[in-house]
């Protein structure tokens, strides 16, 4: 692939370095715009409060009370807890510890640790370092680009991951029912190799933090996306009626959101949200997102079930939506909005 300079695409330097030279941050990083903008979210009134589920309550016909139970336990006990902690231990590494497991400058390869692939000498960059990798199928995980160090990292990522697959099957399974589908409809459309992608998010702090984002503004190009948050440090905000809204840090829980990939399948009945995240000027923040992606070979479109004569098909289908979801997000475009149907 070749940036819009006519050069090929280049991995920027790691944001902890920049930190470095704190009087000289690199021009993409900075929003001249930004000032107080980013920092006026507002906090959830009791009418926008996030929803917060107990798993127990999302029973299932094909999901025992102590399947649940047993997920329920994994979650809450070391498995949340402890990819956190493993994660934050490899940020603290020498660089030369992590650049072991750097991602290739290959095309379209987004996979171990680094941050933004710059294509253009004007795009803006997301103050944030990232592990990015790709945990199923099992047959497609690349271990080269995992960390070797803290040891227990693979392990205890592979946990987290089982149990998150888990409880994806039991949330897919409820919207589905939450919109009287057969309660496999959703599974069903992801295919048999469907993905999940796990991205570790190591935001520093920043002595400019009103003139940087951690994550410019995008919804998410999975069905679902699960993320651990930061136990003491707030930063994501999501857009509702035009307004930004603080996210609150609720302790021992996961935030779930829905992709543009289950929008799409919902024929828009969910809708993905757009959200950002904000920067601390003296505090890091580290979150861990995980992805639940359809298999890249399933085309995906609206539901049958869910298209009548009162509300028509949506959105056109697509295949292998994350392909191009990077190069959209990093022009600060929704790749969803290519496929919606104007009327």
């Amino acid at each position: 692939m070749m940036a819009e300079s006519g050069e090929e695409e280049i991995v920027g330097k790691p944001v902890q370095e920049l930190l470095l030279n704190p009087e000289n941050l690199p021009k993409n990083y900075i929003y001249e715009e930004g000032g107080a903008g980013f920092r006026d979210a507002l906090v959830p009134s009791q009418d926008d409060d996030i929803p917060v589920i107990d798993l127990h309550r999302l029973s299932s016909s094909s999901i025992s009370q102590q399947e649940l139970a047993k997920l329920h336990h994994a979650l809450h006990s070391w498995g949340c807890f402890q990819v956190r902690e493993v994660s934050k231990q490899f940020f603290q590494l020498p660089k030369e510890e992590k650049q072991k497991c750097a991602r290739e400058r290959e095309p379209n390869n987004i996979e171990g640790y680094g941050n933004d692939v710059i294509y253009s000498k004007n795009q803006r960059l997301d103050w944030t370092d990232r592990v990015y990798l790709k945990v199923l199928p099992e047959d497609e995980r690349k271990f080269n680009f995992w960390p070797q160090t803290p040891n227990d990292f693979r392990s205890t990522v592979l946990q987290y991951t089982e149990s998150l697959r888990l409880l994806s099957e039991v949330i897919l399974k409820a919207m589905a029912k939450s919109l009287n589908l057969e309660e496999d409809c959703f599974l069903n459309e992801c295919g048999e190799r469907s993905n999940m992608i796990v991205r570790v998010n190591y935001y520093p702090p920043c002595p400019m933090p009103d003139h940087v984002l951690g994550v410019k503004p995008h919804a998410d190009g999975s069905t679902i996306t699960f993320l651990l948050q930061d136990k003491e440090v707030e930063g994501l905000q999501v857009l509702k009626d035009d307004q930004w809204f603080k996210v609150p840090i609720i302790p021992d829980a996961l935030l779930i959101n829905v992709g543009d990939q289950i929008e799409i399948m919902s024929n828009g009945i969910f809708r993905s949200p757009v959200h950002r995240v904000v920067i601390n000027k003296a505090k890091e923040r580290l979150t861990v997102a995980m992805f639940c992606v359809p298999d890249s070979e399933k085309e995906i479109k609206p539901v049958d079930k869910l298209v009548n004569e009162s509300r028509p098909v949506l959105y056109r289908p697509v295949k292998n939506y994350v392909e191009i979801y990077f190069q959209y997000y990093q022009q600060g475009k929704r790749p969803i909005e290519a496929s919606k149907i104007t009327f």
